[in-house]
């Protein structure tokens, strides 16, 4: 079968960091904590570790039908679909997204079967992937979204979104985008003193309270590559939870403008470890708790995302959302919460692949170098990150075919424009397929045009088996036209 070989030795980008503290507060629920509230005395220093012990939760291993699978034949094949087939049938010989639209489906019904019996909110974020069509779908089975700059507020009420169910995150918002969340009335996460302060002119500007949740940053390590840890004490993001007391006093200085209604919270991503998330809901509840002592009337609890998914495709046991939920479904329900996530990789990743061309085979007498027409331009986590993501050929191998080496390359005009080291691959012939598997987060969102790649058109299965084109590919004519009449 002509399958990639998983590496013996991870990524050490990719590689989980051993824990190094242990857990500073209670596994169990956490008891109504007893302060004068004249002014907020929050323990210092106020954080949690990651534990060390394995989860009280039960994750049982589970066989997960992957979308895109080899049957007995060698081929690759997507919703019963040859993926062979379909690089036939599409007119361009270039690079292109292959999504699954039923997994896309079957991710939403994982998390809304997990929530049964909770209020919440399934915010998807759109940073993720911000396809309209997928949007579209998403938000036709119910979610809201999670938005990080002005344009995806824009994009997301273009594909109907109901704006009491979105909420405005960042560390920079700007006051013409948060009018714009004043405006449409999301939710918006205040991160810092100059952010609450923007906030507050926009509510002036529009004349309405903007609802509000304070990010706090709980200092939960959550294991992962640095560049998506984004609740630790390191991180741009959030308040630090010693300045909590300040923010309530400013607060309630401006009822015209702000109504505190959450709490929020965000790890980090590719986390594998649902134990994370209790340990950083138990300190957030006891945040809450505290709030509502000072007369606000606190409705939502917002743990943020990041569960991971097998990049490897090595059957690791991965939490799911029902392991998720279940870790802080006690927590929720004790306070009477609405519970708001923001799932963006789990929902999205493992529906897509990213399907190339092969180019030829080479090597410099120490390396062999397969090259393919995809590049750091269409997809960039292993060029940013070092991330792993598994790699295919479409078909079977030629007979004779030999077993080799490879690092998967694309043709840019850079030493780092690489789709994957050391993958174990029979040779393939000039023209051949190949797939960048769990390629629907993170990918397309955030591909560029350099070398003048024009960013690649997209193709989703629907469930009757038929392919649609789900975006264009940009040409060079589009380059053009941004310098015409100058």
């Amino acid at each position: 079968m002509a399958t990639s070989m998983t590496s013996s030795k991870l990524n050490s980008s990719e590689c989980l960091q051993k824990p190094t503290f242990k857990l500073l507060l209670s596994s169990r629920a956490p008891q109504r904590i007893s302060f004068s509230f004249s002014r907020l005395r929050l323990p210092l220093p106020c954080r949690a570790a990651v534990s060390e012990q394995i989860s009280s939760q039960t994750i049982t291993k589970r066989a997960f039908q992957h979308c895109f699978s080899k049957k007995e034949d060698g081929f690759l094949y997507c919703e019963g679909v040859k993926v062979q087939d379909i690089m036939q049938s599409v007119q361009e010989k270039r690079p292109f997204y292959l999504y699954s639209k039923p997994q896309l489906t079957r991710n939403v019904e994982a998390y809304t079967a997990a929530l049964e019996g909770l209020d919440s909110i399934i915010g998807y974020a759109v940073k993720a992937n911000n396809n309209l069509k997928i949007l579209k779908h998403f938000q036709e089975l119910g979610c809201g979204a999670v938005l990080v700059s002005g344009n995806e507020l824009r994009l997301v009420m273009h594909a109907g979104f109901d704006p009491s169910r979105c909420i405005f995150n960042g560390n920079g918002k700007l006051v013409d985008e948060l009018v714009l969340a004043a405006e449409k009335g999301v939710l918006v996460n205040i991160d810092s003193e100059f952010d609450l302060r923007h906030i507050i002119e926009a509510g002036r500007l529009v004349g309405k309270q903007v609802k509000v949740l304070l990010r706090v940053n709980p200092d939960v390590d959550p294991q992962v590559h640095p560049y998506v840890a984004t609740g630790n004490k390191n991180s741009k993001f959030g308040i630090r939870n010693e300045k909590l007391q300040w923010f309530l006093d400013e607060i309630k200085r401006h009822p015209r403008e702000l109504l505190l209604v959450g709490a929020h919270c965000h790890l980090g991503s590719t986390i594998t470890k649902v134990d994370i998330f209790k340990d950083a809901a138990v300190l957030m509840v006891q945040y809450i708790d505290l709030i509502r002592d000072q007369g606000f009337d606190v409705k939502f609890l917002n743990i943020g995302g990041g569960l991971g998914i097998d990049y490897y495709h090595a059957g690791a046991v991965i939490p799911t959302p029902m392991d998720l939920i279940n870790t802080v479904r006690e927590l929720v329900s004790s306070r009477g919460l609405t519970l708001v996530i923001e799932p963006g990789r789990s929902l999205v990743a493992n529906s897509a692949t990213l399907v190339n061309w092969v180019t030829g085979v080479k090597t410099n007498g120490n390396k062999n170098f397969l090259v393919v027409n995809g590049s750091m331009s269409e997809l960039i986590r292993p060029s940013l990150y070092g991330a792993y993501q598994h790699i295919e050929l479409v078909a079977p191998p030629t007979p004779g075919a030999e077993v080799c080496t490879y690092d998967v390359v694309g043709p840019v005009c850079e030493s780092a424009d690489f789709l994957g080291k050391d993958r174990e691959l029979p040779t393939p012939s000039e023209g051949a397929g190949l797939v960048v598997h769990d390629a629907g987060a993170y990918c397309m969102s955030m591909a560029s045009t350099y070398n003048l790649k024009m960013r690649p058109p997209e193709y989703w299965i629907e469930v009757d088996g038929s392919l649609k084109q789900i975006r264009k590919g940009e040409t060079f004519d589009d380059h053009l036209r941004f310098f015409e009449g100058l």
